[in-house]
């Protein structure tokens, strides 16, 4: 990611904005979805990805309507639906459906097809699908899924997907540790970004601050460099946190 205006340095860590209003846009009237990366007819080559973190795709789904069968080979992809429902069928015979506060994974390994749709003909539904690159290509391919609670985020990061399965968190090809939290009032969460990692805060809801970075719904924030990351703020901020690879 270029420096830019955007770049905040912070001693040892350089703190970048991703604006929401600056995401790449497609409307297909049932599809309406904001790229913070690089995706389908969307091309910025400032905004191809950071780290192992490849896409996140903000989309709001008409209705009875969603993404037919398509593949997937050697991504690590996860849906954090944020309202309504999201029903998942793949080849490997999985089948759910994930409503709002929950995760659904799948790693896409070796190859895999699947399907996302929206079972509610009448509501709107919204979510973060996220693409995250594998340490090791060709594996067998998985599925799983968490509901996180409200008790679980509400005023800390909660860890629902990693490399090593920790916390009971979900077990991915991914070398990433992927958190969900939401904020209110004076609620604070201090965290710390080791050497040797990325960080990227995404989001989802509301606005927040992060080491005194202002950010509001549909922001990005991609942070390099180690060091203490301070989450305070919070006006029904929901966010993601992940921890990456170089």
């Amino acid at each position: 990611m270029t420096i830019d205006q955007n770049t905040t340095q912070q001693g040892g860590m350089s703190l970048t904005l991703r604006p929401s209003h600056e995401r790449g846009q497609a409307d297909f009237g049932w599809l309406k979805s904001a790229h913070s990366f690089s995706f389908g007819e969307y091309y910025d080559p400032k905004h191809i990805g950071f780290g192992n973190l490849r896409v996140i795709n903000d989309d709001l789904v008409a209705g009875g309507k969603g993404f037919g069968q398509h593949p997937h080979q050697n991504a690590e992809i996860f849906s954090y639906v944020l309202g309504g429902a999201l029903e998942h069928k793949d080849s490997l015979g999985n089948g759910s459906v994930v409503s709002a506060g929950g995760v659904q994974y799948m790693s896409a390994g070796f190859g895999v097809t699947h399907s996302e749709f929206n079972p509610s003909s009448t509501e709107e539904m919204r979510f973060l699908q996220i693409w995250l690159l594998p340490t090791t290509q060709n594996t067998k391919p998985a599925y799983d899924t968490i509901d996180l609670s409200n008790e679980d985020k509400n005023g800390k990061l909660k860890l629902f997907l990693s490399r090593d399965g920790r916390g009971e968190s979900m077990r991915s090809q991914a070398d990433a540790s992927v958190y969900a939290a939401t904020l209110e009032g004076d609620q604070v969460i201090s965290t710390d970004l080791k050497v040797g990692r990325k960080g990227w805060v995404q989001v989802a809801d509301g606005s927040l601050n992060v080491n005194g970075i202002t950010l509001s719904k549909g922001d990005g924030l991609a942070i390099d460099g180690s060091g203490s990351l301070t989450f305070d703020q919070g006006n029904a901020a929901e966010i993601l946190f992940f921890d990456l690879a170089q």
